[in-house]
């Protein structure tokens, strides 16, 4: 199939539109129509409900659209192993959770790289359910995830146990009661874990989606929240967080999900690496 059938159909589902999608892909509408039409000779089915206010997939459509990404993301994966296979013996391709790149798999690429510089990287940081996807489909070698579901034809490996702890920036002679609290987001299954400890405060007044980067706002307020240990242990040991008594810890255990079938001599300095990096995390 003509992978621009594809890149067109994904554009008309983002945009809504065949005249929006001709403009975001710099081609006529009638071009768009065309291909889209293409392609729903070849699927048998029709795959957008046109009207005047624009273009709704169908049930047929939604399941294709995953499928289009698909083809798109090995496309894309094709011309980059192609183009770097001048000056790398291989390339890997790895995902993760943002939470999980920063202080952990970045000291990993790092290593891996100084180590083994033939061997190119491409790093990704997506939700569980997108880096899965993306295993199964075959455009990503190796994720690392919080208690991932096995995906068929892959084996998981237990790295370490993460903890999330809850920090704060204030004073301990500081009474703000809940006013300081904020509510960083660390995926759904934090989300409800978080909901069940902590009924009163399932609508606090600052909720950060940014994961990661929250660090920053948390050192310039005094407020509280709870990051991985690993993140905020130099802090703690500094006295520049602390530690609030009793409050309730959060463990998830992390895993590497890799292709059961797979090249041991191109995967195990990748692996090796990895099961070190983890070892700083293991108590």
């Amino acid at each position: 199939m003509d992978i621009n059938l594809a890149r067109t159909f994904l554009a008309v589902t983002e945009t809504g539109s065949f005249i929006e999608a001709a403009q975001k892909l710099n081609i006529t509408q009638s071009t768009v129509s065309a291909r889209i039409k293409g392609l729903e000779d070849l699927l048998g089915r029709p795959l957008f409900e046109r009207s005047k206010s624009g273009a709704e997939l169908t049930a047929a459509g939604e399941q294709f659209r995953k499928h289009a990404l698909a083809l798109v993301r090995v496309w894309q994966r094709a011309q980059l192993e192609v183009s770097l296979s001048d000056q790398h013996r291989d390339h890997f391709a790895i995902g993760a959770p943002i939470c999980l790149w920063q202080g952990f798999l970045l000291r990993w690429v790092s290593e891996l790289r100084t180590d083994n510089p033939d061997i190119a990287v491409s790093a990704i940081g997506s939700a569980s359910d997108v880096l899965t996807q993306r295993l199964i489909e075959g455009t990503l070698d190796l994720a690392v995830m919080y208690r991932p579901i096995q995906p068929p034809g892959h084996l998981i490996e237990h790295l370490f146990d993460e903890e999330f702890v809850l920090v704060s920036s204030a004073n301990g002679a500081s009474r703000k009661g809940g006013s300081d609290y904020v509510f960083i987001d660390w995926g759904q299954e934090f989300e409800q874990d978080h909901a069940a400890a902590y009924p009163e405060r399932s609508s606090p007044g600052l909720n950060l989606d940014i994961g990661t980067v929250g660090i920053d706002y948390l050192l310039a307020n005094e407020v509280s929240a709870y990051f991985p240990m690993r993140m905020v242990r130099s802090h703690l040991s500094r006295g520049r967080l602390r530690q609030p008594k009793r409050a309730r810890r959060f463990v998830y255990p992390v895993y590497m999900v890799y292709p059961e079938t797979h090249d041991e001599e191109a995967y195990e300095p990748v692996l090796d690496a990895l099961r070190h990096e983890a070892g700083r995390f293991r108590s």
